[in-house]
C-alpha cells in the first residue's frame, strides 16, 4: 500500500510575530466589510480565515435577497419603522443597535459591492416589465411590493467582489488559518484585548499577532446538539465547520454574552442536515410566494393579515388594507401583531378542509416573471441551492414550467426537525456591545454572526463595516502591548498536544459525545438536576476525553482544536440555561421545575462571562439600547455627512 504524503511544509513549532492596527477574525462577509471599513481609513489590517476567503463563511457561495434596505431610492418606509418592526417582532429579546445599523447602513453596503464589482441590479433587463421591477433604477424587490425594502440581488458575486477590494487596499489576508486564542492585557482601566493567537491549518505555523483592536466576526455555534460523522451531508445554510470558535475564544477570554440560553427550534445551521430547506417546494423567504397545490392538483388559498382570501399572485405581495407594511424571509419567520404578513392557511385547517398530502409547489400557475425571479434567480443565487438544487434539478430535466417539487407541509413545515435539534438559528444569543460594537473588552469589537440576536447577510456586511470602522478610529488612540510568552507557549502546547497521542480518540467521537449530552441534558425541557448533570459529564470528558484525541496532520489537528470549542460553547449554554429560573416564550425556553413564565423580574437580558475563570452572570434591561436614531447620529455625524 503507497504510503500517504502530507503535500504541505511542516512548520510544527515556527512562530511569526506580526504587528497590525485592526486584526480581524474571520472572513466571511462581516469580516470582509470590516477589514475593508479600516483599510480605507488608512489603517494596516490583517484579516485571519479558516478558509479561503472567497467562498469562506455562511454567506461564500451567494445569497437571494438583502434585507432592511431602507434607505434605497425606492423605499416607502423609515430605518427606525423597520427596527422597531424587528425589535417588536422578538419581544424586545432583540438587538436593537445592530438591527438599526442595517437598516440605517445596509443599502450603503449594497452600493459599495456594486462599487466592488457585485451584481445588485436588473442591468440586462432579464425581468424588465416586472411587476417587481423599478425601471428606472432597475432594482428587484422582495415579499412585499408596495413598501419595496427587500432586494433581490446576485448574491454569488458578492464574496469574490469583496476579495477583489481586500487585494485593492492592500489588506494582509492570512487564509487556511485558524484563530484559536484571544490576546489580552489586563491595565487600570480593565482588560483589553491586545490580538491574537492563530495556526496554519495546513502547515502548523504559529501566528502571534499584536493589534491595536481586534473586530471578532466568526460564526455562530454549530455542531452542538447535532453531529452524526457518518451523515454530515451538506447542512443547511452555514458550512458545518463554521462552528462558533470566536464564541468559545471571547468566552475563554471574557468577552460578554447574552441569551446563550434561548433555543430556536430546529438545528438549521451547520449540523450535518443533508438536504437544503429550499430543495423541496414550499412558500417561504426564498419561495415566498410559491403557489402551493394538494395531491390532487387543488390550489390552497393565500390569507392576508385579517383572514381574507388572496385571489390573485399579485395580491400576496402587498400589505392588507390598513397595513402599513409586512416583514417576510430572514429573521422574520413568524410576523405577527399588526405587520402579519400574507401567509397560507394554517396546516391543521387545511386538513379540517380535506386538503390531500403530500403538498406541492407549483411555480407553473404563477406568471413568468415570478417564477423566473423565484426558480432562477432566488434558488439560483442562495448560497446553498445555487449548485446542489437549481444547477442539479435543471441539469437533470427539471423544468418550472411543467414540474412541481414536492412538500412535506407549508412554510418551515417543509422542513422538519426534533426536538432535541436545538442549534441556534434565528435570532440567538451571541456577544452583547455598546454603540460602537465594542464588547466589555477594551479593543475588542464584535459584528455579523458573533452578535446576538442578528441573522442574515445584509446585518453582516452592514454591522461588519460599521464594527471596522469604529475599531479603526478607536486605533488611534491605543498603544500595542507586548504578548504575553507564557501565555503563548501554553496555547502552543495546548493546540500541539494531541499531535503527540497516538492510537487515541478521534475527533468525531468526542462532537458525538458531547452532542448526545447536550441533547440529553439540554433538551427541549430544561431543569437543574439535568443541567448540573451535563456539566458534571462535560468536565468528566474534559479530564477523560480531551487526553486522549489524536491527530496525524494539521487538518485534523484543526478539527480537533473545533470540537474543543463546542465544549466550550455547550459549558456555556449550560450554564446560561442554570442562570434563567423560569420559562420563557420569546426564548423558547422551557422549565419543568419552574411554574413561571416569563415573570417581570425575569424580562431582561442574563449575560454570562468569565471573569479570572469564574463563570459570572449579570443583567441588562431589554431595551438598553434607548432610541436608536438618537444615539446613532450622535456616534455617527462624519459617516453621516460623508455620505451627503
Amino acid at each position: 500500500m503507497k504510503e500517504y504524503r502530507w503535500p504541505y511544509a511542516n512548520e510544527l513549532n515556527e512562530k511569526e510575530y506580526r504587528k497590525t492596527d485592526v486584526l480581524v477574525l474571520g472572513g466571511g462577509v462581516a469580516g470582509c466589510f470590516a477589514a475593508i471599513a479600516a483599510a480605507e481609513r488608512g489603517k494596516n489590517v490583517i484579516l485571519v480565515e479558516k478558509g479561503s476567503v472567497i467562498h469562506s463563511g455562511a454567506a461564500g457561495t451567494g445569497f437571494d435577497h438583502w434585507e432592511s434596505a431602507c434607505t434605497n431610492p425606492c423605499s416607502k418606509v423609515t430605518p427606525e419603522e423597520i427596527t422597531k418592526a424587528y425589535v417588536d417582532e422578538q419581544d424586545h429579546y432583540s438587538n436593537g443597535i445592530a438591527h438599526y445599523i442595517e437598516c440605517r447602513e445596509g443599502y450603503d453596503r449594497l452600493a459599495d459591492l456594486e462599487r466592488f464589482g457585485g451584481k445588485i441590479r436588473d442591468t440586462e433587463d432579464e425581468f424588465a416589465g416586472a411587476e417587481f421591477r423599478d425601471e428606472e433604477t432597475k432594482l428587484l424587490f422582495a415579499y412585499d411590493y408596495a413598501n419595496k425594502f427587500t432586494l433581490r440581488v446576485w448574491g454569488s458575486t458578492f464574496k469574490p467582489a469583496l476579495l477583489r477590494q481586500l487585494k485593492k487596499l492592500n489588506v494582509t489576508l492570512l487564509e487556511r488559518t485558524e484563530a484559536t486564542a484571544l490576546l489580552t492585557e489586563d491595565t487600570p482601566e480593565g482588560r483589553r484585548g491586545t490580538g491574537a493567537v492563530c495556526m496554519n491549518v495546513r502547515t502548523g505555523k504559529i501566528e502571534v499577532i499584536s493589534a491595536k483592536t481586534t473586530v471578532l466576526a466568526m460564526s455562530r455555534p454549530a455542531r452542538i446538539w447535532l453531529y452524526n460523522p457518518d451523515m454530515t451531508g451538506l447542512s443547511e445554510f452555514r458550512p458545518p465547520q463554521c462552528i462558533g470558535s470566536g464564541h468559545a475564544m471571547g468566552y475563554r477570554a471574557g468577552v460578554e454574552f447574552t441569551m446563550m440560553e434561548k433555543s430556536v427550534r430546529g438545528e438549521f445551521s451547520a449540523a450535518g442536515r443533508s438536504i437544503p430547506p429550499y430543495s423541496t417546494g414550499n412558500n417561504h423567504n426564498t419561495w415566498y410566494a410559491a403557489t402551493m397545490v394538494d395531491a390532487r392538483g387543488v390550489e390552497i388559498p393565500y390569507l392576508d393579515r385579517d383572514g381574507n382570501e388572496l385571489k390573485t399572485v399579485s395580491e400576496r405581495y402587498y400589505p392588507a388594507k390598513g397595513q402599513k407594511f409586512f416583514l417576510k424571509g430572514g429573521v422574520i419567520d413568524e410576523p405577527k401583531y399588526e405587520y402579519r404578513g400574507p401567509e397560507t392557511m394554517p396546516f391543521d385547517e387545511l386538513m379540517k378542509r380535506g386538503y390531500r398530502l403530500p403538498f406541492y409547489a407549483d411555480l407553473s400557475r404563477m406568471p413568468e416573471s415570478e417564477r423566473k425571479a423565484i426558480w432562477g434567480l432566488m434558488v439560483g443565487e442562495e448560497g446553498k441551492t445555487k449548485i446542489p438544487v437549481y444547477g442539479n434539478l435543471t441539469e437533470r430535466g427539471f423544468d418550472p414550467e411543467k414540474h412541481m417539487l414536492q412538500s412535506y407541509g407549508t412554510g418551515w413545515q417543509s422542513a422538519s426537525f426534533l426536538d432535541q435539534e436545538r442549534q441556534l438559528f434565528g435570532a440567538p444569543g451571541g456577544i452583547i456591545t455598546d454603540w460602537d460594537l465594542k464588547t466589555n473588552l477594551d479593543g475588542i469589537y464584535a459584528c455579523g454572526d458573533q452578535l446576538f440576536a442578528m441573522d442574515c447577510a445584509g446585518a453582516a456586511c452592514a454591522t461588519g463595516y460599521y464594527a471596522g470602522r469604529k475599531a479603526a478610529e478607536a486605533s488611534d488612540t491605543i498603544e500595542f502591548f507586548t504578548p504575553d510568552e507564557a501565555f503563548v507557549e501554553n496555547e502552543i502546547r495546548r493546540l500541539y498536544a494531541p499531535l503527540y497521542v497516538e492510537d487515541g480518540m478521534d475527533w468525531r467521537e468526542l462532537n458525538s459525545a458531547v452532542s448526545k449530552l447536550m441533547q440529553n441534558y439540554c433538551g427541549g425541557v430544561k431543569c437543574d438536576d439535568l443541567l448540573k448533570e451535563g456539566l458534571d459529564l462535560l468536565n468528566h470528558y474534559r479530564k477523560t476525553a480531551v487526553p486522549q484525541l489524536s491527530a496525524k496532520n494539521p487538518h485534523e489537528l484543526m478539527r480537533t482544536h473545533e470540537v474543543l470549542d463546542i465544549m466550550d460553547v455547550a459549558e456555556m449554554i449550560l450554564h446560561a440555561c442554570l442562570m434563567r429560573k423560569s420559562s420563557s416564550k420569546p426564548l423558547c425556553f422551557e422549565r419543568s421545575d419552574s411554574d413561571q413564565t416569563d415573570p417581570a423580574e425575569d424580562q431582561r437580558f442574563i449575560t454570562i462571562r468569565t471573569v479570572n475563570g469564574v463563570v459570572t452572570e449579570g443583567s441588562i434591561p431589554l431595551d438598553y439600547f434607548n432610541d436608536p436614531k438618537t444615539e446613532y447620529e450622535k456616534r455617527n455625524r462624519n459617516y453621516i455627512e460623508d455620505r451627503k
